[in-house]
C-alpha cells in the first residue's frame, strides 16, 4: 500500500486541509499507517497533481486561508482498483521487538523500563480509541452501529487499533513482569 491509499481514504469522510488530515492521522488513521506531516503536504500535492483529489481555498477571517481537499472519482477509481489488488502481509519492524529478542544479553532495567514506556502509550492509544468510537457511532450502541451505521469502516479500522494496542499493552507488561521475575531469580548466578 502507498501513502496515497491511505490519504484517499482518510479523505472519504469529508472535506479536509492538510492541517485536519494530520490530526486524522494521528488519531484514527496511525493504528494503520504512520505518515509525518510534511510526507501528508506532499503526498496532497502529488494527488492533486494526479487529479486523485481537488484542492480549493477557503478565505478565513483572521486566521490564514487553507486549503481543503475531497476525493474525485479518478480517487475513488484508485481507492477501487488498490482494494481490490491482493493483500499482502502485515509487516512490522520494531525496535522494542528487536531490543526483547536480544534480552538475554542486554540490561533487563532498560528494557523493563521501555517496556513500560511502551504499556503507558499504549494505554493512552486505548483511551483514544474508546473515545473515537463513541464519536463515531453516536447514539448508537455497538451492535446497531455495526450492523446499519452509516460509515462502517472507520469503526472496523478503530477496532482493530484498539485490539492492537491492547495486545500491545498485554504483551509489554508481560514481557516485563517476566525479566523482571527473571533477573531476581539470575541474581547472584555467574555471568
Amino acid at each position: 500500500m502507498a501513502l496515497r491509499h491511505a490519504v484517499l481514504a482518510a479523505l472519504l469522510d469529508g472535506e479536509y486541509s492538510g492541517y485536519q488530515l494530520t490530526k486524522i492521522f494521528d488519531v484514527g488513521v496511525s493504528n494503520f499507517w504512520y505518515a509525518a506531516p510534511q510526507q501528508l503536504y506532499a503526498e496532497l500535492a502529488k494527488l492533486e497533481s494526479d487529479a486523485l483529489v481537488t484542492g480549493r481555498e477557503v478565505v478565513q477571517r483572521g486566521r490564514p486561508n487553507k486549503r481543503v481537499f475531497t476525493v474525485t472519482e479518478a480517487g475513488m477509481s484508485e481507492l477501487a482498483a488498490f482494494a481490490a489488488s491482493p493483500v499482502k502481509p502485515l509487516l512490522i519492524r520494531d525496535d522494542l521487538a528487536v531490543k526483547v529478542h536480544a534480552s538475554d544479553l542486554l540490561d533487563p532495567e532498560i528494557l523493563i523500563a521501555q517496556l513500560h514506556e511502551r504499556a503507558e502509550a499504549a494505554a493512552a492509544k486505548l483511551a483514544l480509541f474508546g473515545k473515537m468510537l463513541v464519536r463515531l457511532r453516536g447514539d448508537m450502541d455497538e451492535e446497531s452501529f455495526l450492523r446499519g451505521g452509516e460509515r462502517v469502516g472507520p469503526y472496523l479500522t478503530c477496532l482493530g487499533g484498539l485490539r492492537l494496542e491492547r495486545e500491545m499493552r498485554d504483551w509489554c507488561l508481560q514481557t516485563a513482569r517476566t525479566l523482571g521475575e527473571r533477573a531476581v531469580h539470575n541474581e547472584g548466578k555467574p555471568t
